[in-house]
């Protein structure tokens, strides 16, 4: 199983459709007994959370945003954990949205520091 999401921070390596998540997108992902949670905000997006259950390297949750049109907008995901060989965690995900028509496949990875230092959220931060 690849290590905890406790306290990192991850982003989308590509933009989606307008008024998703993109690359300015940024996840502060919490972990605890089974249960993941995040919030989220960048880009097109001015508020998400995330709430759901890990069970080995698979993550299912629900997630709601609003967005910077003041719509909102809800959805559902499963995501693999990976452990890159540079020791940052990839998340490959595939959601549906549930309040409105489409589906589609992303990925978001560990956000590295310019020294090659990982990034994560502290206490402070929660």
């Amino acid at each position: 199983m690849a290590r905890s999401l406790d306290g990192l921070v991850l982003a989308p390596v590509a933009d989606q459709a307008p008024g998703q998540v993109g690359t300015l997108t940024r996840f502060a992902y919490h972990e605890k007994d089974g249960e993941i949670w995040a919030d989220y905000a960048g880009g097109d997006v001015v508020r998400g959370h995330l709430l759901g259950t890990r069970e080995g390297d698979r993550l299912d949750f629900r997630y709601v945003q609003l967005r910077t049109d003041g719509t909102t907008a809800s959805g559902h995901c499963v995501s693999l954990v990976v452990e890159l060989p540079d020791g940052r965690v990839r998340l490959e995900e595939t959601w549906e949205w549930e309040s409105r028509p489409g589906s589609g496949t992303s990925t978001v990875e560990q956000i590295g520091t310019a020294d090659g230092a990982v990034e994560q959220v502290t206490a402070h931060d929660r």
